[in-house]
């Protein structure tokens, strides 16, 4: 029997995960009111599970530990588990959604079920009304993961709810038969590298560049093992977590690249980076410093316009570059140019194709050291990396569920290890909405964060005109 075998990246995802660090990422999007009946909602979204397989799948182990995980259908998927029915207190002001939200993402989702949830949330002011989207990142990464979102959204108010269809699990595979499918799979191995090593060979006669281009990148990562200097950004955190967000929109940014300079995403990284500046300063922390990130790089197949596309594949395909956000430069434009000149050396580098590199040479990983040396990576000191800081291009035109407008979507990205804030952008119909996500125990003023990033894009503004 052929099974659906998780990633190496998707493992990594899956062992990381422990009682602080919870690895699911999600989505928050407010609607136009009034709110649908809760049970057309359901029905909606039932109606297309067909398109997203892997929402009733669970993850099934490998005896001993032969073998990754791989997913089986669910033999008990009760859909009423999964999509959940709450309402916010009067007056249902964004600051009660958001308090919603950090309770939410506290929770781990349950192993034993497919590792997704969805909450429609009621009694949002000014009769609107929400969708808390939650799934595990090892289900997919940041760009898969808008993709299956907009699975149960639409493109006109006018769409007609999809028709219903039986579903017949597949039978789960029996211990044996998995330690046997994991077993084929190691005979195998052997031939699958060297078959890989010949793919290489016909790749480097169309391009001899990538092997030098991964040198160059592991060459650029070495800095990295400066730890930057001790804060109140890394630290111990504990299961629970605070949630804020900030906002902008595509213009400004517009506004501020023709005015200014640098890319949309310098732009942003530079009212990020003011947002670190006035934090720290509110904690009366010296900013004679950087604040390094984690950038992850989305490595799926883009098309003629550069924009990510699917292959046919729901599995994470991500790499990473590393930021130093230079929160010690005080003047806005001096502190986006410098973003500037960094991220174009960070994409000479390479980085993101030797992290690539990395995660491919995973596979060839035995399965048990591969988890071990992940949780073993998460405990290790991590003052090296401060926060992470993760991209998602979104659809600019309006989606609609059940015929109700989606207004705005804010982001949600996981903590884990020693990182105690990490902050999302999701772009969505004209805005550029920041979702941050904190440790609940010590990011009580988050606020203040996301005010010092608008403060930052209030400020290139001014200095646009």
């Amino acid at each position: 029997m052929s099974n659906d075998r998780m990633s190496p990246l998707d493992t990594w995802f899956l062992n990381l995960e422990d009682g602080t660090s919870h690895m699911h990422i999600a989505s928050v999007c407010i609607f136009e009111g009034p709110p649908p009946p809760f049970g057309d909602v359901l029905s909606m979204i039932e109606g297309k599970l067909p398109l997203v397989p892997r929402y009733r799948q669970v993850v099934a182990t490998v005896p001993l530990g032969l073998g990754r995980a791989v997913w089986v259908d669910d033999q008990h998927f009760n859909i009423d588990y999964h999509v959940r029915h709450s309402a916010l207190p009067a007056p249902g002001g964004e600051i009660d959604l958001r308090k919603l939200v950090g309770r939410v993402m506290s929770q781990q989702l349950d192993r034993s079920k497919p590792l997704w949830e969805i909450w429609v949330v009621e009694g949002l002011e000014d009769d609107r009304w929400a969708i808390l989207a939650k799934t595990h990142h090892a289900m997919v990464d940041g760009v898969a993961g808008t993709d299956l979102l907009t699975v149960i959204m639409d493109l006109s108010p006018e769409t007609a709810p999809p028709a219903p269809t039986d579903w017949n699990p597949r039978p789960t595979p029996s211990s044996l038969q998995l330690a046997t499918d994991a077993v084929v799979g190691l005979v195998k191995s052997p031939y699958e590298q060297v078959r890989a090593v010949r793919a290489s060979t016909r790749a480097m006669r169309r391009g001899v560049g990538q092997i030098k281009e991964v040198a160059a990148g592991l060459s650029s990562m070495t800095g990295l093992v400066r730890p930057t200097p001790t804060s109140s950004l890394n630290g111990p955190i504990g299961p629970h977590r605070r949630y804020a967000w900030a906002s902008t929109s595509v213009d400004d940014v517009k506004v501020v690249r023709k005015g200014v300079g640098g890319t949309f995403n310098d732009v942003i990284l530079a009212a990020i980076t003011n947002g670190f500046r006035e934090l720290l300063l509110s904690r009366s922390e010296s900013v004679d410093r950087v604040v390094r990130t984690l950038v992850p790089v989305s490595i799926r197949p883009r098309d003629a316009s550069g924009k990510a596309v699917g292959d046919g594949t729901v599995e994470n395909k991500v790499s990473a570059m590393f930021a130093e956000l230079p929160i010690g430069i005080a003047d806005p434009v001096e502190r986006l140019a410098a973003i500037t000149v960094q991220m174009e050396g960070l994409k000479e580098s390479k980085q993101a194709v030797a992290g690539e590199a990395l995660t491919a040479m995973s596979g060839f990983a035995p399965p048990m050291l591969l988890g071990v040396g992940m949780r073993l990576a998460n405990r290790m000191p991590q003052r090296n990396i401060n926060t992470v800081t993760t991209n998602v291009p979104g659809p600019q035109l309006p989606l609609y569920v059940a015929g109700r407008r989606m207004l705005k979507a804010f982001p949600y990205v996981p903590l884990a290890g020693s990182i105690r804030i990490g902050v999302a952008i999701f772009s969505y119909d004209g805005q550029v909405n920041f979702g941050v996500t904190g440790d609940y125990d010590t990011t009580e003023d988050l606020p203040v964060l996301c005010e010092g990033i608008e403060n930052g894009m209030t400020e290139l503004l001014k200095l646009s005109d």
